[in-house]
C-alpha cells in the first residue's frame, strides 16, 4: 500500500484569513471542542467560558451539546462542547452529532482535545481534521499525567509537523490556558473568524477527462496495483464531486470509500449526476480489499501518528509506577477489581444512600417535621376550613396530595436522590466508571452488550427514564434494545433502591437473596436475550482518564444540579398520582384495580394490602416500595415477604414516565411487549422466590 502521504496528501496550514473590508458571515466567532471522551473537554469549555452556558438536545436527537459564550481579549466567542467523538468516521450518534456541528455549523476555530498520556492513540482524529481543511488547534490536556509517566513531548516538532498551533493544559489547574487564549488570539489576528463563506458551484456534467480518470482507477484495481489504487480513488470522487460539504473533498472522498451511512445519502442527493459513477469506484476499490476500507485506512492514519510520535515524544525513564497508576490497574483487574467494586457499593450505596440517607435523614423528615408537627398542623387547619369529607381527603386523607404525595416526595425521596447523587458524582469525579466499564466488559459481552453499557446502567440507579435515553450511545440497535429491556426490569431507580435499601436494614440475608435474584435474573434475560436477537458480537473501545481525588465544589454543583432536575421532575408526579388515586377512589375504579392485583399478590405470598403498593408502582417505582415501606411501618409483612415483595417491585413494570420513553425510543410494539414480559417476569421469579423460601423453611 502507498505511503501515507500519497494516500492522504501533505497536511496543509488550516488558517484561513480575513481581507481587509471583508463582511463577516458569523456575529460571533465559533469555537467547537472536540475530542473522545474523558479527555477533559468539558473542563476546557467550563475555563473558556464560566458558569453561563446553555444545554440543550441536538435537533433531532436525544443527544446533549453544552454551549456558551467567551470572552477572549477584545472578540466575543460562541463556544461548543461537542460530544465525544474517536473518528471523522461516524458510528455511534455523539460523533454524528460532533461531525454535523463540524460540516454545518463551520466553526472558525477547532480545539482538538486530547489525553498527553495517550498522544498516540488520539493522534489519528487529529489528521482527520486536519484532513478535512478545519482550523485546528490542537490542545494536549492532562499533561502533567503524561509527565508523571515519563513522557516528554516537544511541542516545537508537533506544529512544525502538523503546521497547526499546539498548546499543552492541564484543565482542571488552568495551567497552560493563558497560552491557548493568546494561540485562539492569534488566529482571530490571523483572520480566522468572520471567514467568507464558501461558495457552491453549480452542479456540472462529468467531463471527458474524470470519466477517463476513473476508467484508469478500475483498470489499477483490476491490475491489483496496491501502490496507487486508493491514491487514484481518491483523486477520481474529489474530482467527481461538485458541490461543497464545508469540509475538504479529499475528507467526504475518505468517507465515501468507507460508505458512511450519512455521507453516502448527502452526496447521492446533491451530486445525482455523478453518483453513479462515484459509487463504482467505491464498489472497485471495496472489492479489492481482502479488509475492510475503513480498516486499511485507520491503520495507515496509526502509521503516521506513529511516526510523528516517534519524533515528537521522549520516553523518560521513571522509577516505578505512581500509586494512582498502580490503584487504576488493580480497579480493572479482574481478582482486584471485584472487590474494590464490592467495597464501593458496600460504603457508597448501603452504607451512605441506604442507612444514612434512606435510615438516619429519612427518618429524622418524616418522623419528627412531618408525622410530629406538619402533619397534624395541616390537618387541624383543613379540618376547620373545609367541611366536606371528600374534599378534605384530597389533601389529607389517606391517601392525600399533602399527607402521602408531598411526604413521600419530600421525607423519603429527596433525602435518598440527594445521597444517591452525591456518592455518584464522587464516583464520577474520580473516573471510576470507566474503570468499572473496562472491569465488566468481558461479563457484559456474555449478555450481548460492552462495558460501554456500564454508563446506562449506572445512570438508571438515578433515573431509568433518563438511562434509556442514554442507551442511544450504544453502537448498534440489538445493544439498544437489551439495555433498554435490563433497566425496565433490573434496575431499580434511586429512590427505589434507597426505600428497598431501608427495608432490607437489619436483615443482611434477605439483602443478599434480593441482590443475588436480581443478578440473576439481570444476566439470565441479558444472555437469553442475545441469543435470540440477531446480530454481530459488540466490540469496546473507551478512553481511561486518570484517577483524581474528587473536588467538593464540582460534587456540590453536580449534586445540586441533578437534585433540582429529579425533584422538579418527581414532586409534580407525586401530586398527580395523589389526585389520580383521590379520584379512583371516588369513581371506584382504585378499588377494582386493588382487587384485581390481590390475586397476584396473594400467589406470591403476600397479604392484600400489598397490592395498594403495586399499584401506586405502576404511576412510579419509588411511590409503589415508598408504600411498601408503610405496610412494613405498620407491622404487616415478615422478614420473608418483605424480600419477596422487595423482588417482585423491583422487577415490577416501569413507571409511566420510563415505559413513554420505552415507546419513544423503541416504538409502540416493543415497548408494550418489554412491559408484558416484564409483568409476567416479576410475579414470576417473586412466586419462586417465596415457594423456595417456604420448601425450604427460610426464614430471613
Amino acid at each position: 500500500m502507498g505511503s501515507i502521504k500519497k494516500i492522504f496528501g501533505k497536511l496543509k496550514s488550516n488558517a484561513s484569513c480575513c481581507k481587509e473590508g471583508q463582511k463577516q458571515h458569523h456575529a460571533l466567532c465559533k469555537i467547537a471542542i472536540v475530542g473522545s471522551p474523558n479527555v477533559g473537554k468539558s473542563v476546557i469549555f467550563g475555563r473558556l467560558t464560566g458558569t453561563y452556558v446553555t444545554v440543550s438536545n441536538y435537533p433531532g436527537t436525544t443527544v446533549e451539546v453544552t454551549r456558551g459564550k467567551a470572552k477572549i481579549g477584545e472578540v466575543e466567542f460562541e463556544v461548543t462542547d461537542t460530544p465525544g467523538m474517536y473518528a471523522f468516521f461516524s458510528i455511534t450518534e455523539e460523533e454524528r452529532v460532533a461531525r454535523r456541528i463540524l460540516m454545518e455549523e463551520s466553526p472558525d476555530i477547532v480545539l482538538h482535545v486530547i489525553d498527553g498520556k495517550n498522544f498516540e492513540r488520539m493522534l489519528p482524529l487529529t489528521l482527520q481534521l486536519l484532513e478535512a481543511d478545519l482550523p485546528v488547534i490542537l490542545v494536549l490536556n492532562i499533561i502533567d499525567e503524561a509527565e508523571k509517566v515519563g513522557m516528554k513531548i516537544d511541542l516545537g516538532v508537533l506544529e512544525k509537523e502538523l503546521k497547526v498551533p499546539v498548546v499543552a493544559t492541564v484543565g482542571t489547574t488552568g495551567k497552560g490556558m493563558d497560552i491557548l487564549k493568546g494561540k485562539i488570539e492569534a488566529f482571530v489576528s490571523g483572520g480566522a473568524c468572520g471567514r467568507r463563506p464558501r461558495e457552491i458551484q453549480g452542479l456540472l456534467p462529468v467531463s471527458p477527462l474524470e470519466a477517463k480518470l476513473a476508467q484508469q482507477t478500475a483498470r489499477a484495481v483490476r491490475h491489483k496495483d496496491t501502490t496507487d489504487i486508493f491514491q487514484m480513488s481518491l483523486e477520481t470522487i474529489e474530482l467527481l464531486l461538485k458541490n461543497e460539504y464545508n469540509v475538504s473533498k479529499r475528507s467526504i472522498a475518505l468517507l465515501l470509500l468507507q460508505e458512511d451511512d450519512e455521507i453516502i445519502p448527502k452526496v447521492r442527493s446533491s451530486e445525482p449526476q455523478v453518483f453513479d459513477e462515484i459509487r463504482r469506484v467505491v464498489d472497485e476499490v471495496k472489492n479489492f480489499c481482502h479488509e475492510p476500507v475503513s480498516y486499511v485506512i485507520s491503520l495507515q492514519r496509526q502509521q503516521e501518528a506513529s511516526r510523528i510520535a516517534g519524533i515528537s515524544v521522549e520516553h523518560l525513564p521513571v522509577g516505578q509506577f505512581p500509586f494512582r497508576e498502580r490503584l487504576s490497574r488493580l480497579m480493572i483487574h479482574p481478582v482486584t477489581g471485584l472487590p474494590i467494586l464490592l467495597l464501593i457499593l458496600y460504603y457508597g450505596l448501603y452504607k451512605f444512600v441506604g442507612e444514612f440517607g434512606a435510615g438516619i435523614v429519612v427518618d429524622f423528615i418524616e418522623t419528627d417535621i412531618f408525622e410530629r408537627h406538619i402533619n397534624p398542623w395541616i390537618t387541624r387547619i383543613l379540618t376547620a376550613s373545609i367541611p366536606w369529607q371528600v374534599l378534605r381527603d384530597l389533601f389529607v386523607g389517606e391517601y392525600g396530595v399533602i399527607t402521602l404525595g408531598v411526604r413521600y416526595a419530600v421525607a423519603l425521596i429527596l433525602p435518598i436522590v440527594t445521597t444517591f447523587f452525591i456518592a455518584f458524582a464522587v464516583i464520577e469525579d474520580t473516573g471510576y466508571l470507566p474503570r468499572l466499564a473496562l472491569l465488566i466488559d468481558r461479563l457484559f459481552k456474555k449478555i450481548g452488550l460492552t462495558g460501554r453499557a456500564v454508563i446506562p446502567m449506572v445512570l438508571g440507579l438515578g433515573c431509568d427514564t433518563m438511562a434509556t435515553m442514554v442507551t442511544r450511545t450504544l453502537p448498534t440497535k440489538r445493544e439498544r434494545i437489551i439495555a433498554t429491556l435490563l433497566l425496565a426490569l433490573a434496575i431499580p431507580c434511586s429512590a427505589q433502591l434507597g426505600v428497598i435499601l431501608s427495608l432490607l436494614e437489619g436483615n443482611p440475608a434477605g439483602l443478599w437473596v434480593w441482590v443475588g435474584v436480581l443478578s440473576l435474573v439481570f444476566l439470565l434475560v441479558g444472555f437469553l436475550s442475545s441469543m435470540v436477537l440477531p446480530g454481530e458480537a459488540p466490540s469496546f473501545y473507551m478512553e481511561i482518564p486518570p484517577l483524581r481525588l474528587p473536588k467538593l465544589s464540582n460534587v456540590l454543583i453536580k449534586t445540586l444540579t441533578r437534585v433540582q432536575w429529579y425533584f422538579a421532575e418527581i414532586f409534580p408526579m407525586f401530586v398527580l398520582a395523589s389526585v389520580i388515586i383521590w379520584l379512583g377512589q371516588l369513581m371506584g375504579l382504585f378499588d377494582i384495580a386493588v382487587r384485581f392485583l390481590e390475586y397476584p399478590v396473594r400467589w406470591i405470598g403476600l397479604p392484600d394490602k400489598a397490592a395498594v403498593a403495586f399499584l401506586f408502582g405502576f404511576f412510579r417505582r419509588d411511590y409503589g416500595v415508598a408504600g411498601l415501606y408503610d405496610i412494613k411501618q405498620s407491622g404487616l409483612l415478615s422478614g420473608n415477604q418483605v424480600v419477596v415483595a422487595c423482588v417482585a417491585l423491583t422487577l415490577f413494570l416501569p413507571c409511566v414516565a420510563q415505559f413513554l420513553m420505552n415507546v419513544k425510543e423503541r416504538g409502540l410494539r416493543a415497548g408494550v411487549f418489554m412491559s408484558v414480559f416484564v409483568l409476567f417476569i416479576s410475579f414470576t421469579v417473586a412466586f419462586l422466590v417465596n415457594l423456595a423460601l417456604v420448601t425450604f423453611g427460610v426464614n430471613l
